[in-house]
Parts: structure tokens; sequence; C-alpha cells
């Protein structure tokens, strides 16, 4: 029996390597892609989603302040909430949670999203004439149709110094809280909800 020559010729090896090389081209990439831990966050935001709270006053020199309004806008990366206070903003709290409550009762207050943040600032809706803060629809604060992240600004009322408010989001979404002094004695309180990770 005669050996079978072991060697090949240059266009047998060209003809097996061209197409290994091919899909090793298209494997590659997704092989070396990041992965979701390494890949940059949304937006560059890193805020994370859990409580934040402050009990430092925003502006110590402003008299005690009082809730007055509450608007919300859209922006490119994330949506905001801003409760305006007239006066000194003494603190906030802001965190998920599985149900908004009421102040005071302690009743559920029907918020739509696939998560909710309950959003307290220390400054009551009222002063020594009555209420400086009356919303027209206590279920709908603003109007969010069409946002990307909100699904709902509910009023859970004012007690004891503070007003809650009930955000509903499409999911637990990361989140920052700002405060804002001015202009003059004013003071703001903001919630800005990522529209992604």
């Amino acid at each position: 029996m005669t050996p079978v020559p072991t060697h090949r010729s240059p266009r047998r090896a060209r003809r097996v390597l061209v197409p290994l090389l091919a899909a090793l081209a298209l494997v590659l990439p997704v092989l070396l892609a990041p992965t979701s831990a390494q890949a940059a966050p949304y937006c560059g935001i890193t805020w994370g989603s859990l409580a934040k709270s402050s009990s430092t006053a925003v502006n110590p020199s402003a008299p005690p302040g009082h809730l007055v309004d509450v608007r919300s806008g859209r922006h490119t990366c994330y949506d905001r909430l801003v409760l305006d206070v007239d006066g000194e903003l003494d603190g906030y709290d802001v965190r998920y949670v599985s149900a908004v409550r009421q102040d005071g009762s302690g009743f559920v207050v029907p918020t739509a999203g696939g998560a909710r943040l309950q959003v307290v600032a220390k400054a009551p809706a009222y002063d020594d004439r009555g209420s400086t803060y009356n919303p027209a629809n206590e279920a709908h604060l603003t109007d969010v149709r069409g946002y990307r992240t909100f699904r709902q600004v509910t009023w859970a009322g004012t007690l004891e110094g503070q007003s809650t408010v009930g955000l509903g989001v499409r999911a637990r979404l990361p989140f920052r809280v700002l405060t804002i002094t001015g202009p003059g004695n004013t003071s703001r309180l903001v919630v800005d909800v990522a529209h992604l990770w």
C-alpha cells in the first residue's frame, strides 16, 4: 500500500481558510461586545433607584415655606417633577414604595404605573390663612400623557408640616432629587426619573 500524501495545495487551503475567516469576522464582534454591566449608562445617568432624603433646609435664611404648585416636564433623557415652595423647603424624602399612602389616614392612593415613587416635601400646603395649594384634580396633578416615564401624578395630602405627592412611573427606573433656591425666597424640589437604565 502506498501512503496518501498529507500536504495540501495552496488553492485548497485558501478554499477552506477564506470561509472560516469570514465566519470568524461575523462572530468575533458579538463575542467581544461589552456586556450590559460594562456598557455605558443611558445618557451617562448613574443615579440609581434607592431612597433619597435630606433634613437640611435649602435656604436657611428664607421664611418657612409652603407648597404652592406641582409641575412636570419632559427632557431628552428623563421626565421631571417640580414642587414649587414659597419660602424655605426644610427637606424631603423620595423613595419607591409598594403603594402611595395618604398623609394622616394611611389610605392607599391609587397611582398608575409599574412602580410608584412617594415624594414627601417638608413644606405644608397651608399657612395661617388656609390652603396654599388646592389641586383641581387630586388624581391628576399634572397632565403626563405622552411622557416616556411618568404615568400619573397624584395628591396624597398635607399634614404636620409636610406634603406628599405620588408619582406613578413606567418601571422602577433611576431617579435623582435636586433642591433649587430662587428666585427670591422661593425654593423647588425637583425629581428627575430616567427613561431607561
